[in-house]
């Protein structure tokens, strides 16, 4: 028998107070997948990211971690037990240095491959800065530091909120560089982007999303361009 999902999702409702933002989104995601999440500004791809981790209220779904129930539980009982959020805009703690910033993401010990030097090995451009000020860095390097971030809680999985967005296109080329490490480490990824072409390159599966709802998934290789742009915008 194949193995089961690392992540599993059926039937995700989920509501900002009585707004209702996703409609019966259902995925999975296995051991070692980069899947990419891919869709227009307020296609609901955010709002699939903050749900996994307990952020977002939902109704009726089941979205299940190795086989365990994760809908109902507190955000850090869900992080605790493998899963970690690099959310849109970054959130950097302004008053922390780089290395200080990794560090607050290493406070769940867990045991995994990753360390404050393999993360400097990951990016380097933060070893050299790990004494400055965080939000003093570019935007791309800010990312970087999100992701490490993220990373030095060892989760099983990765959860990173709109890679790109706003980021030069030399630094987009090297973080998505790093990503094949970053699985190849053990670390399962799901990657949120508006930029499709970049997310194509390192993804395993691509799943779309339009008004809410799934309008496409499959492997890259097996999706036209017609077929993106379909699910995509609707036309």
């Amino acid at each position: 028998m194949p193995d089961a999902p690392l992540l599993e999702i059926e039937n995700l409702q989920a509501f900002y107070g009585s707004f209702q933002a996703l409609f019966g989104v259902s995925l999975s995601v296995s051991v070692g997948e980069t899947i990419a999440v891919i869709g227009a500004n307020s296609a609901g791809k955010s709002t699939l990211m903050k749900s996994i981790v307990g952020l977002v209220q939902t109704k009726n779904s089941q979205i299940r971690f190795r086989g365990n129930e994760l809908s109902g539980l507190e955000t850090h009982r869900i992080v605790a037990s493998g899963i970690a959020l690099v959310p849109e805009g970054r959130r950097l703690f302004r008053s922390l240095s780089v290395e200080e910033n990794l560090m607050a993401g290493g406070q769940l010990k867990r045991n995994g491959p990753w360390s404050l030097a393999e993360i400097y090995n990951l990016f380097p451009v933060l070893g050299e800065r790990r004494h400055q000020a965080a939000t003093s860095l570019s935007g791309g390097q800010q990312q970087m530091v999100a992701i490490g971030r993220a990373l030095m809680a060892n989760p099983e999985l990765i959860l990173i909120d709109e890679l790109s967005l706003g980021l030069a296109p030399i630094v987009i080329k090297d973080i998505y560089a790093a990503l094949p490490r970053v699985t190849a480490a053990g670390t399962t990824a799901i990657v949120v982007e508006q930029d499709t072409a970049q997310a194509l390159t390192v993804a395993s599966r691509v799943y779309c999303l339009r008004g809410g709802r799934i309008t496409l998934e499959g492997e890259p290789s097996a999706l036209s361009r017609a077929d993106i742009s379909n699910a995509y915008f609707g036309v």
